[in-house]
């Protein structure tokens, strides 16, 4: 899927396929830089992290394993319930690992804070963040995250691991969505 195939719901392309790949090598080359001769463990966060960590990881020239979270603070809801839930944890042990954590976006951080503290009080040697994406401005809480794809605006984003209803993930690109595809 591209551009091309969203017509009229695709409002304007915000990161570039291009921009994604040459940020994702960047990001790899420090991260093996930080993890020579240390363990690994990838830990995304699904189901958006999905693109972000395959082609980071396609990208390290470091060892690392992986494995998958995912937590909701949403239920059925569009809001956040505050209360999270662990929907699928890790098969991996993690204790003295040293853990990186993959999200696709970071909003207010909350859920992702919470999913810190989970995975710290699990004894692991490390725990740190890498994102493609984040939006500073809508940050609430106080989260070191020390990888970052891009800065953006607090706007509702679609592609490369973020949907809207399930859709949109599979774009290469990170973009908006033109308002008629989610107002009634």
């Amino acid at each position: 899927m591209d551009a091309k195939d969203m017509g009229e719901d695709l409002e304007k392309v915000l990161v570039t396929e291009e921009e994604i790949k040459t940020r994702l090598r960047e990001m790899a080359a420090e991260i093996d830089a930080a993890y020579a001769g240390k363990d690994l463990l990838l830990v995304g966060v699904l189901k958006g992290a999905v693109m972000v960590m395959a082609d980071l990881a396609r990208e390290l020239h470091h060892p690392a394993e992986t494995d998958w979270m995912a937590v909701s603070s949403y239920g059925a809801g569009t809001t956040s319930s505050g209360v999270v839930r662990i929907l699928k944890d890790l098969d991996a042990d993690i204790k003295d690992r040293n853990v990186l954590i993959v999200e696709d976006v970071i909003d207010s951080g909350l859920t992702l804070s919470w999913l810190v503290g989970n995975l710290k009080s699990r004894g692991p040697a490390s725990v740190e963040i890498c994102t493609m994406v984040r939006k500073p401005l809508a940050f609430s809480v106080d989260l070191d995250v020390k990888y970052i794809g891009f800065d953006l605006p607090n706007e509702f984003i679609i592609g490369y691991g973020l949907d809207y209803a399930e859709k949109y993930r599979n774009l290469p690109f990170i973009g908006t969505l033109a308002p008629h595809v989610y107002q009634d």
